[in-house]
């Protein structure tokens, strides 16, 4: 879902704001449900200065103004900071269902891999949430487990990705806890062990406790920023499970997408909601 040039023939946009831990996303769409502008920041401290800087950059990338937009829904952990906006909000379990099920259609087991935890939601084939479990209690697997490794490493974020595809072995960590995992990087560097090897292991470690989370169906969709960085995690997944791993063409918006989507369904049906009371808050 590539971002399409906005004129006022195209009518209405729809707004959908996704405020993580740890990123703020904004996605625009418009009632044909093409992306038409989008952006990402830091959240920060201030989520609403955050998702207003945001939606002034996907409001210009759209070529549009505020005045254009019928409809907006927030979601995620800020969704409560943006009044300014709208009141609508939904769950991020179920926006990300709604964005993912929108690009695939069929029964997908959704891997969300964020900054501060992971998620996997199950959607049948009618595109209904069955089920979801989250990984709250321990940052090992999530965005920042990823970045205390990289400043162990003394790498930067974005070479993690190359990096791991260049390794020809793997260092593979044993602790479950972000700490001594990162204990094990720094003896493995003393080792004088690859770099290489060392990311390899990282990403291993990181996929090996989304897993762990529970069982996967037949298809797979990975989402969220982490991946959308460092897509060999969803290639390194495929050969662990044996079977593909979808991707969406914006892994990272994928949540504000689903928001937009619940967007046009209000502005379209005002006189009646589908959202369950725990979708609602």
């Amino acid at each position: 879902m590539h971002a399409a040039p906005f004129s006022e023939a195209s009518g209405p946009l729809y707004l959908g704001l996704d405020l993580g831990s740890s990123r703020t996303k904004v996605a625009l769409i418009d009632a044909r449900r093409r992306l038409r502008g989008r952006a990402v920041r830091k959240s920060g401290i201030d989520f609403a200065q955050t998702a207003r800087a945001c939606l002034d950059e996907a409001l210009h990338e759209a070529g549009a103004t505020i005045g254009d937009v019928a409809g907006a829904v927030a979601t995620g952990y800020g969704r409560n900071n943006v009044g300014f906006v709208t009141e609508s909000t939904r769950t991020e379990i179920g926006c990300l269902a709604r964005g993912a099920y929108e690009a695939f259609g069929r029964a997908i087991t959704v891997i969300d891999i964020g900054g501060q935890d992971n998620k996997i939601v199950k959607v049948d084939a009618a595109g209904r949430r069955e089920s979801f479990k989250m990984n709250r209690k321990c940052a090992a697997g999530t965005g920042a487990f990823l970045e205390e490794m990289a400043h162990r490493l003394d790498v930067s974020l974005p070479q993690m990705d190359a990096l791991a595809r260049q390794a020809r072995d793997m260092v593979k960590l044993g602790s479950y806890c972000t700490v001594f995992s990162a204990t094990e990087v720094l003896e493995s560097i003393r080792a004088g062990r690859p770099v290489p090897d060392i990311v390899k292991g990282i990403y291993y470690s990181m996929i090996k406790r989304v897993l762990e989370m529970d069982a996967l169906g037949e298809h797979i969709v990975m989402t969220g920023g982490v991946v959308a960085h460092n897509p060999y995690l969803a290639q390194m997944s495929a050969e662990l499970i044996g079977r593909p791993v979808l991707l969406c063409e914006q892994p990272q918006f994928v949540g504000a997408i689903g928001a937009a989507l619940h967007a046009l369904d209000e502005a379209s049906q005002p006189e009646r909601s589908d959202a369950t009371p725990e979708e609602q808050t």
